[in-house]
């Protein structure tokens, strides 16, 4: 059984602002480094960790292909990773990865390039679920109360046992999110997530894996903070997973 991972990492990254860099003349978060790595590496070796996980598609700007081929070289992920030029949104970057994937591929999982933080225990389990089902993604439940609102007015209270925030990763069966991705195009949609993509087809029902709150995505300078946080934390000889 074969299980594909595409990170789509293409992104500029604005809301991180001018914070230092790995890649020279670029501020793009994915390549921001933590504890002397990249964050996109973190990030690669939460999945390099997974048994499941049989490769690694990296989505990059054409311009960041030759560093990062490198930069995986020298990290020892060459093996299990490959890079494809991605493009101009997210969306167009995994769909350029999703033709790259071999037609064998039984799953797909798509997953934030700064999400470094992901669990193997979780990502085993979204995998497992979307053997199951075909579709699963990773939520967790809101702790905050919801409110709905039309410009600064409330308009409704929204129960939350019934609401999730998603996470990645997000796992489909590969003809499924092939297709997906096909009708977002012929519809000219562009989705959230490719669980959005996903649902449009109202084929399977989309499956939730309870994630955590150290799955972060690593969006602003702020995060950098917790994100330190929880790095030492797993060194830590007293964190267990």
């Amino acid at each position: 059984m074969k299980v594909s991972v595409i990170i789509p990492a293409a992104g500029l990254g604005t809301r991180m602002g001018r914070s230092a860099p790995e890649k020279e003349g670029t501020s793009r978060k994915q390549f921001m480094l933590l504890n002397g790595s990249p964050i996109l590496v973190h990030t690669i070796r939460k999945f390099v960790s997974a048994p499941s996980i049989t490769e690694i598609v990296v989505a990059l700007r054409a311009d960041d292909i030759t560093w990062a081929n490198e930069l995986f070289k020298k990290e020892g992920l060459a093996s299990i990773v490959r890079t494809v030029e991605g493009g101009e949104s997210r969306q167009q970057s995994v769909e350029n990865a999703l033709a790259t994937i071999a037609g064998d591929t039984e799953l797909v999982a798509v997953h934030d390039a700064v999400r470094p933080f992901v669990e193997r225990d979780i990502i085993e389990a979204v995998i497992a679920e979307a053997r199951e089902s075909g579709a699963a993604i990773v939520g967790i439940v809101p702790v905050d109360t919801v409110k709905q609102v039309h410009r600064n007015k409330v308009r409704a209270t929204l129960p939350r046992e019934r609401l999730i925030l998603t996470q990645t990763p997000q796992v489909f069966r590969l003809a499924l999110i092939r297709q997906a991705f096909e009708k977002a195009r012929e519809d000219v949609f562009i989705g959230t997530d490719e669980s959005s993509l996903v649902e449009r087809l109202e084929q399977v029902e989309v499956s939730v894996v309870l994630g955590t709150d150290r799955n972060i995505k690593i969006t602003k300078p702020t995060d950098m903070e917790l994100a330190r946080l929880y790095l030492a934390l797993e060194s830590s000889p007293l964190e267990t997973h």
